[in-house]
């Protein structure tokens, strides 16, 4: 027996890479503390999604953008977004319009420290409440209830732990890719760290070149409003004419992370 051993050992790391690396059309996921962060890096796609708590004046405007460059795209809200009922009605009209509205939580908690991350701030019986409520309310204005649910954490801040408790309610918590600094969008002219729109527009693009995979599979993050007055969505349409003209295509966000439900 002990002389078949090495073709066992053989079979079974070609097994083994099989299973990491899939086939040759398999998409390959980015993962972060259990989380897709990325799709397909071997596909020139992106994933627009907009987040929109307190803040949440560039709905009407963003969905006139998407309208009119035929994108769908993502919309995640608060609890706080959808106690005001105007704004109940863009999320229906999103949801009309082909959009996926999904849950960023109801109160907007901090799930983990930010210095000491594999720390859970909340029990997963706070976690699963407010996740819960966020997705009984979504379903309020329209959002499907009976297909996956994906969802965006607030703060764009998790752990392993918070994607585990998800995974467990049929919900798959993903976040937006690394990089590019769209994200930056929501702070405050009086904030130190503020970055102008035209800044982090320049930055997303400059992203693509910089990455090896350019923006292949990327998820990008825009708020839905903001406290300042330079607004980043007023540069949606340039940016997605200018991606396009990359060749870039654009999907819907659970399009992206369809197929990535075992590693989520």
């Amino acid at each position: 027996m002990t002389i078949h051993q090495p073709h066992l050992l053989a079979a079974t790391t070609a097994l083994l890479c099989l299973t990491l690396t899939g086939t040759a059309a398999a998409p390959q996921f980015t993962l972060d503390h259990g989380a897709v962060v990325r799709g397909d890096t071997g596909s020139k796609k992106v994933a627009v999604i907009f987040t929109g708590g307190e803040y949440g004046e560039g709905t009407p405007g963003i969905l006139d953008t998407l309208k009119k460059t035929q994108v769908k795209a993502g919309l995640f809200v608060t609890g706080a977004y959808l106690q005001d009922g105007e704004r109940r009605e863009w999320l229906s009209r999103a949801i009309r319009e082909g959009h996926y509205v999904g849950p960023h939580s109801d109160q907007h908690l901090l799930y983990c420290p930010w210095e000491e991350r594999e720390r859970s701030l909340v029990t997963r019986e706070e976690f699963q409440k407010d996740l819960k409520k966020n997705i009984e309310d979504l379903q309020g204005v329209g959002a499907p209830g009976s297909e996956r649910v994906y969802f965006i954490p607030p703060y764009e801040w998790y752990n392993a732990e918070q994607v585990k408790w998800a995974g467990e309610m049929g919900v798959q918590l993903f976040n937006f890719s690394p990089g590019s600094g769209s994200n930056r969008d929501y702070l405050p002219e009086s904030d130190r760290k503020f970055v102008p729109s035209q800044k982090i527009f320049e930055d997303i693009l400059g992203y693509e070149k910089k990455d090896e995979h350019g923006l292949n599979g990327y998820i990008l993050l825009i708020h839905l409003g903001a406290d300042r007055k330079d607004k980043m969505y007023r540069l949606l349409e340039p940016l997605i004419t200018e991606l396009r003209s990359r060749g870039y295509s654009f999907v819907r966000i659970d399009e992206m992370l369809r197929g990535s439900e075992g590693g989520g």
